[in-house]
């Protein structure tokens, strides 16, 4: 019965290295957001130095994984559906009036748990 444990230690890394790749986001969204640059090219420019360090950090201290060209592809294409739900929430925030500032954190409240799902999948599969 290791698979509950190995579940459970996963999810805590996942949110360790999910928590800095979010931070590395939020930053680069928020300090090119105060510089005038709109909000979704802001996200995206911050999500992709996210997910290169996400990526890394994933496969090495997350899941203990060598990385290869099939969990890399893999993990691109479960964050290419995560980087579309965040843009749809982000957009979907803004638009029920949350501030542009803080309208990434409920979108993460929803899209973190649905990542961990894809991305734990990818790297148990590839």
């Amino acid at each position: 019965m290791k698979e509950p444990k190995t579940a459970i230690s996963e999810a805590m890394r996942f949110v360790i290295v999910g928590g800095m790749s979010t931070a590395i986001t939020y930053a680069v969204y928020y300090l090119l957001l105060i510089r005038g640059i709109g909000a979704v090219p802001a996200y995206t420019i911050g999500y992709l130095l996210g997910l290169i360090f996400n990526y890394l950090m994933s496969a090495r201290f997350t899941f203990k994984k060598t990385m290869n060209v099939k969990n890399a592809i893999g993990f691109v294409f479960t964050n290419a559906f995560n980087y579309v739900l965040q843009v749809g929430l982000l957009w979907l925030f803004i638009k029920l009036s949350v501030p542009e500032k803080i309208a990434p954190l409920p979108m993460y409240a929803i899209a973190v748990p649905v990542n961990f799902i894809m991305v734990r999948t990818v790297f148990k599969k590839l």
